[in-house]
């Protein structure tokens, strides 16, 4: 049966009515749930259908705790738990993987795992691991933490990972031979290096959201686990927190633009979504049964995006490329990953 199909005003709230069924008694981990976020909304909306258990993720667990007890004082009975998760940080990543893993042995498996913290448009940036912060924060951290909890994950009779990507992954491909944007000896803003343009890093990492979510489809559905990439769509969040003024950025995003790869029309008006509109893909890639069929496709307003009518770029739909990003990946984090 084909996905019923719905708008960019749809609402997750219409959502969770329709797939309650899907989400009750499911066990539910999601990166990025600070007040104000996407990540919050998705947890809110969800929460009303009873899962079993929201797994908040997040690097300031004061924060989480926040949307812990607003998702307590409107679902009292839904069990809600913390997990510290730095992203920017491999070691930090593997801390957190080692909590789930091996401390929390009252959680057996995790149903369904959506992947939505993420920073967007930031000043230059290296990691504690050397690695452009844009990249490392919305790709490599979610890669290697996704992978490690990987056995819990295929634990679930109904595996699902959804990667929160973004229609600006037209504003860049996988930067093959400069990830890193030509980085410079020392860290540090005054030390910007000349190749670096905050739209451009954004793009490859969202990218690189969707390259992951293909391999994962072709590596792990064939035992179950079923991927999808998300465009929520263009809402005001605390992501856009480093941007002071949307019409100065547009003349960045024009430098992005200069060899027509962006496709800048579709930016000429941004219509902003609000955060129930903004989280409906979410709900539907983490629970609509329909989409089985489509394993590994990328999703917005609530549906299978058509490559040719919805600037659904080629460079974000290659096997071959996704293949390319997996052993880079594995590369960068210093670990090989084997289902």
């Amino acid at each position: 049966m084909a996905p019923r199909r719905f708008t960019a005003e749809t609402t997750a709230t219409e959502l969770v009515a329709d797939l309650a069924a899907n989400i009750k008694g499911k066990v539910i981990l999601t990166t990025g749930p600070s007040p104000k976020s996407l990540g919050e909304a998705f947890v809110k909306s969800i929460a009303k259908a009873s899962p079993a258990l929201l797994i908040l993720a997040g690097r300031d667990t004061a924060k989480l705790e926040q949307t812990a007890q607003a998702i307590h004082s409107e679902n009292p009975d839904v069990q809600t738990r913390l997990l510290q998760l730095k992203l920017d940080s491999l070691t930090a990543v593997r801390k957190a993987a080692e909590v789930v893993l091996n401390e929390w042995t009252d959680v057996p498996l995790i149903d369904v795992v959506v992947n939505n913290a993420g920073i967007m448009a930031t000043p230059f940036r290296l990691t504690e691991d050397g690695y452009e912060s844009q990249f490392a924060t919305n790709h490599l951290g979610h890669f290697l933490f996704t992978n490690l909890i990987m056995p819990k994950i295929l634990a679930s009779k109904s595996p699902r990972v959804v990667n929160i990507a973004s229609d600006a992954h037209r504003f860049s491909p996988i930067r093959w031979g400069d990830i890193h944007f030509n980085r410079p000896d020392k860290d540090g803003e005054e030390s910007k290096p000349k190749y670096y343009n905050k739209w451009r890093a954004y793009g490859q990492s969202k990218t690189a959201n969707m390259l992951y979510t293909l391999s994962l489809a072709e590596k792990l559905g064939g035992k179950g686990l079923q991927a999808y990439s998300v465009h929520p769509g263009v809402i005001s969040t605390n992501l856009d927190s480093s941007i002071a003024d949307w019409e100065e950025d547009m003349v960045a995003l024009t430098e992005v633009d200069r060899w027509g790869l962006g496709n800048l029309t579709a930016w000429d008006e941004l219509k902003f979504r609000s955060h129930d509109q903004g989280v409906a893909t979410h709900v539907f890639a983490a629970f609509e049964a329909s989409l089985g069929e489509k394993n590994g496709a990328y999703l917005l307003d609530a549906h299978v995006a058509d490559p040719a009518t919805e600037e659904y770029v080629p460079w974000a739909r290659d096997s071959v490329s996704a293949e390319n990003l997996w052993k880079l990946s594995e590369e960068l984090v210093g670990q090989k990953f084997e289902f």
